[in-house]
């Protein structure tokens, strides 16, 4: 018998971490499942499945109107990329979840556009400005309307992450610019009927605008805080495809990828690798 014990636990050991090794290859092959928006997310993870083709992606483009992080809460998908931190931390205190951020990839920077006017100014007396009507990209709005002199935010309002700011905290407004807050993917539509929209980046590239030549003002990238990020569950933080999926996107070759498709309207976070 005690010959036999030891074969017995081994042959329990090897079982036990053949079931392991068969749990994780059924793992590995479950698609990971990334709820993101068209333009330049989904891009930019198709560009991912191919430099990448063992990570088994499977990409939801999400429609306008649908909250990509209540479907991460409730299972409908993995993870998603769409979002900058300060919006995420704005849904984690609605939705009373706590989420994970598993990579910072790149700036979308917010822009002042106008088909009425070439440059600021020309707006009229009383023109109209769109902006966002989400908390975040309301405040980061002024923020960009405050850095073109169109108006001045009330004194204490220094940090465009912390200090979320609202129309009401407009101290100065030499042109008397009335604020129109409007859902972030109608603004576009909305351009020939005011006089400055302030649209988020990713909404302009979908309307065939291009921020960096026709903006007429537009975010800096240097100490930016609105990077998107990839966000997934804390539960599937440590996931083998999810980290994968985050060295893909932090990789120089993505940022390569990024720099050389959109002209500076998407920046990358991490250094593009050199052109061979």
């Amino acid at each position: 018998m005690k010959d036999y014990e030891p074969f017995q636990k081994t042959g329990l050991t090897l079982a036990v971490l053949g079931g392991l090794a068969a749990s994780f290859s059924a793992l590995a092959l479950e698609p990971l499942r990334v709820a993101a928006d068209p333009v330049p997310h989904a891009q930019i993870l198709a560009y991912v499945q191919k430099i990448d083709p063992q990570l088994n992606l499977k990409v939801i483009e999400i429609p306008n109107g649908v909250n990509s992080n209540e479907l991460l809460v409730h299972g409908d998908v993995d993870a998603n990329y769409f979002q900058h931190l300060p919006y995420l931390k704005s849904q984690e205190q609605a939705l009373g979840e706590k989420l994970a951020v598993a990579a910072t990839v790149h700036i979308e920077p917010l822009g002042i556009y106008s088909h009425r006017h070439e440059r600021f100014a020309q707006v009229p007396e009383h023109g109209t400005v769109a902006v966002p009507n989400n908390v975040t990209n309301l405040s980061r709005a002024l923020y960009l309307l405050q850095d073109n002199g169109l108006i001045t935010l009330k004194a204490g309002f220094n940090d465009p992450a912390s200090d979320q700011a609202t129309p009401k905290d407009i101290a100065e407004n030499p042109k008397q610019l009335r604020i129109l807050e409007i859902e972030s993917p109608q603004i576009p539509r909305a351009l020939d009927d005011v006089d400055l929209a302030v649209i988020n980046g990713n909404y302009a590239l979908e309307a065939g605008l291009v921020p960096a030549k026709d903006a007429l003002g537009l975010e800096k990238a240097e100490h930016n805080p609105y990077a998107n990020i990839l966000v997934t569950t804390p539960g599937l933080e440590n996931d083998p495809r999810i980290k994968q999926l985050a060295k893909d996107l932090s990789s120089p070759q993505v940022a390569r990828f990024i720099t050389d498709n959109f002209s500076g309207s998407v920046i990358p976070v991490t250094v593009a690798d050199s052109k061979p």
